[in-house]
């Protein structure tokens, strides 16, 4: 869990604020213990008059909070009151002002505030009655505005100093920002206060009457003034506001078409802003950073698609076409004439500070300070969010990076801010994606003029509740161009069709959500399940589809899609006392050059699982994937028929040659046996010369068919040419091929006479065995040829001797 809870002040601020508190408490109480007064009514009236102006709420252009008109009070103290009435007055009105003013108040304590004009009115109040003064008496005006000096100094400047210490910040930035623009208003106070003074001259006792139509004719010219300036100021404001709203939709437009994470603007604005204020970047700079921080990356959408997304490294000819994006960006952003510079930093936020970046090749302090900070917070972004082409870094390590890189691409005073702030950065970026606990405090304001919108969203991290939809809507077309682009460049890369369909399957899976996927192949007259993946793989690839029926078959026989129709058929039916495996189906044609080659059908187990947009998609992919399989097959059929002999169906020399290399290997792996059988067919040719060829032809299909069968699932049985055989038994001992030979010549004498009743077949059979008569496939088939010759030669002898002696299976046995 996040720890949310500000940090605690720093011991100098609250050692600083209670040495205020002390001297300041102490100067009031010695004041007021030494009360003098010589005209209770008018120091009464002054009091009075003290407290309702206090209440007022007076603001004033470029300055944050509301002004306080107390400072007058003081300063007319100075001149009519005693040091104690004055300090009566200027801390009653400060205290006011803090009651009234609960909103504008600052982090620092209220007794803060009362003790510092306690102690800023005992030192103007000596310094105006001091003996040097006294004697400037022709120049009293100028004291005055001395002393007003003083109190907007000791007014000011403890307020910043407690705030800088607060919050960790610079104190003269503080002090500038928050109370420089305050001094005008000291100079006119003082003199409206001589104005006063010197009318006590004319009017004696009555003079304190004039301070309520002037106060009442100042207040209310200033308000009317005020006012319109600050509906001037608003308008001015919320049209501004609609610019960075709509320059903030155009980058998350750009972002979302980029696949980025949507934290990255909240996250490099928040990096910009705070190396920015460190910097001391003020002004229209800062405005341009704010603004270059959103749309940097504007220039992208001239960058193609694919290679944004590219998974992998870039090519030379690719990064030559990312790199015109700073220049584009610029472009466009010159056109919307921005009252500060924003195009430029844009255009540069890429140079590097050794001068090897790009576009322009600046080196150092020729690059826009703006820039600077930019190329680095977008590079730390960059490193801690996830790419297509990496993952994410852990945040220490990406600074690490930053920090490698540091008078080579980058600023090495920005570097080490960066490395100086980022833990306070990150913590308060997670703080504003967190729902809002509390207000931002006052600096806070002054530092930030954006974090106050950003804070008004109150999103966590891992959450996507307040996400723009459009944003999805943008991203998933962004994807879903993305994964067809891929799709169909590895669709056609692999002749291998069960390769090319698990390919099609996992990108199917991106773009959408199903429980099964099956791929039909047309043969002859019904569906043959080709390719199958997620649920009850089994069931579907058991099941043959008629042409014409169920979901696929309908879709096959009549070349049109179909969607959200259950597939009963193709799992095998639907029993009266379960529910149907699968509720819906989306099932597409795929065309071939002439005809319709297969149907692809993706399964839900929820009904009505399956949208029209979803079936756009199937059906731009099902002429690329017809195409495919199309050319697949014909493949597959011009590989079978280089391999198999068309007579028999059995694999022919070139079958074997591949398979006796795979058999070799694994015998060599599993160190186990392998034998290897030649054998040719005794008295073929006498069939062949009393019958016919057609007849022969007939016994050797008998006799491969029998082969075949004789033979366990995982044993070769080829047909080498004309009446060779051969047969690869993998793992058989000795006496187990002995048997086997014995079983094959009889399963040939016996299939030979079916097929011709008058055939006197046999057969002859030599052998060999890896690894003892060999280690080769040739060593091998050549020992095992001349066994079978050998044999051959001795059942000729005998046959000679013999008038019409035949070998029967016994003997061939014995002889091999």
């Amino acid at each position: 869990m996040l720890n949310d809870s500000p940090p605690p002040p720093p011991l100098a601020y609250k050692l600083f604020v209670a040495i205020v508190i002390l001297l300041g408490g102490a100067m009031l109480i010695s004041g007021l213990l030494s009360w003098e007064a010589e005209n209770s009514i008018r120091t009464g009236f002054f009091l009075l008059l003290a407290l309702i102006v206090s209440g007022m709420k007076l603001s004033a252009q470029q300055i944050v909070g509301t002004l306080s008109a107390n400072f007058v009070f003081v300063l007319l103290g100075v001149l009519e009151l005693s040091l104690s009435e004055t300090l009566l007055v200027g801390c009653t009105g400060t205290a006011m002002q803090l009651i009234m003013h609960k909103s504008g108040r600052t982090p620092v304590p209220a007794a803060f505030h009362v003790a510092n004009t306690a102690i800023a009115a005992s030192i103007g109040y000596h310094i105006y009655h001091s003996d040097w003064a006294t004697s400037l008496a022709q120049a009293s005006l100028l004291t005055l505005l001395f002393v007003a000096t003083i109190l907007f100094a000791m007014n000011t400047f403890p307020l910043a100093l407690a705030l800088a210490l607060s919050q960790r910040r610079s104190l003269g930035w503080v002090w500038r920002e928050c109370n420089f623009r305050t001094f005008p208003y000291y100079i006119a106070g003082a003199c409206l206060a001589a104005v006063f003074h010197y009318s006590s001259y004319l009017l004696g006792g009555q003079s304190p009457l004039l301070l309520v139509p002037v106060a009442f004719l100042v207040y209310w010219s200033y308000h009317s003034y005020v006012s319109k300036q600050t509906a001037q100021r608003t308008h001015v404001e919320d049209m501004a506001a609609l610019h960075v709203r709509t320059i903030e939709a155009l980058a998350m437009a750009i972002e979302a078409k980029d696949q980025t994470s949507h934290t990255h603007l909240r996250r490099l604005s928040a990096y910009c802003e705070a190396v920015a204020v460190e910097m001391g970047v003020t002004g229209s700079e800062m405005e341009a950073l704010r603004a270059a921080a959103v749309l940097h990356d504007i220039g992208k959408l001239a960058v193609p698609e694919h290679i944004l997304s590219k998974p992998g490294r870039l090519t030379r000819e690719e990064f030559e076409k990312v790199k015109i994006h700073p220049v584009v960006g610029a472009e466009i952003l010159e056109r919307v004439n921005f009252p500060y510079p924003v195009a430029a930093l844009v255009r540069c936020h890429h140079e590097k500070w050794n001068g090897q970046g790009y576009p322009l090749g600046l080196k150092g302090d020729d690059i826009p300070v703006g820039a600077r900070i930019l190329a680095v917070a977008d590079t730390l972004d960059a490193l801690i969010s996830d790419r297509p082409y990496r993952g994410a870094l852990p945040l220490d390590e990406a600074v690490s990076r930053v920090i490698a890189e540091s008078g080579l691409s980058f600023d090495p005073r920005i570097v080490k801010i960066v490395e100086r702030i980022y833990p306070d950065v990150e913590a308060g970026i997670r703080s504003d994606m967190e729902a809002e606990r509390g207000k931002p405090d006052f600096v806070h304001d002054v530092i930030s003029l954006q974090r106050a919108s950003q804070q008004n969203s109150g999103v966590s991290p891992a959450s996507d509740d307040n996400k723009p939809a459009f944003l999805d809507t943008i991203a998933a077309a962004r994807q879903e161009a993305q994964v067809l682009l891929e799709m169909t460049q590895q669709l056609g890369s692999s002749l291998q069709l069960d390769e090319t369909l698990s390919v099609l399957a996992n990108g199917l899976g991106r773009l959408m959500a199903f429980d099964a996927l099956v791929i039909y192949v047309v043969r002859d007259n019904y569906l043959a399940p080709r390719y199958a993946s997620g649920e009850l793989t089994s069931v579907f690839l058991s099941n043959r589809v008629p042409m014409g029926a169920g979901v696929a078959g309908q879709v096959a026989a009549s070349g049109k899609p179909d969607i959200n129709t259950p597939p009963d058929l193709e799992v095998g039916g639907v029993p009266d006392d379960r529910p149907r495996a699968m509720e819906s189906s989306i099932a597409v044609p795929l065309a071939g050059a002439q005809e319709t080659r297969g149907v692809m059908m993706a399964c839900s187990r929820t009904r009505n699982a399956f949208s029209k947009d979803q079936l756009r998609v199937l059906m731009a992919l099902s002429s690329k994937l017809g195409a495919v399989i199309d050319n697949t097959l014909k493949y597959e059929q011009a590989a079978a028929s280089a391999t198999t002999d068309f007579l028999t169906g059995l694999p022919n020399a070139r079958g074997l040659q591949l398979q006796i290399e795979h058999e070799l290997a694994r015998s060599r792996r599993l160190k186990s046996a392998l034998t290897v059988l030649v054998t040719d067919l005794d008295g073929f040719k006498d069939v062949n010369d009393r019958f016919g060829h057609q007849e022969g032809d007939a016994v050797l299909r008998a006799v491969g068919k029998a082969l075949r069968q004789s033979c366990r699932e995982y044993d070769f049985v080829s047909r080498m040419g004309g009446d060779e055989f051969v047969i690869l038994l993998p793992g058989l001992g000795v006496d187990a091929v002995k048997a086997k030979i014995q079983q094959l010549a009889e399963a040939v004498t016996e299939s030979s006479r079916l097929a011709v009743p008058d055939a006197l077949v046999g057969l002859s059979v030599g052998q060999a065995r890896f690894p003892d008569d060999g280690q080769t496939s040739e060593i091998l088939l050549h020992h095992a040829d001349q066994q079978m010759y050998a044999v051959k030669q001795v059942r000729k002898a005998r046959a000679q001797g013999r008038r019409g002696y035949a070998f029967d299976a016994s003997e061939a046995a014995r002889q091999a």
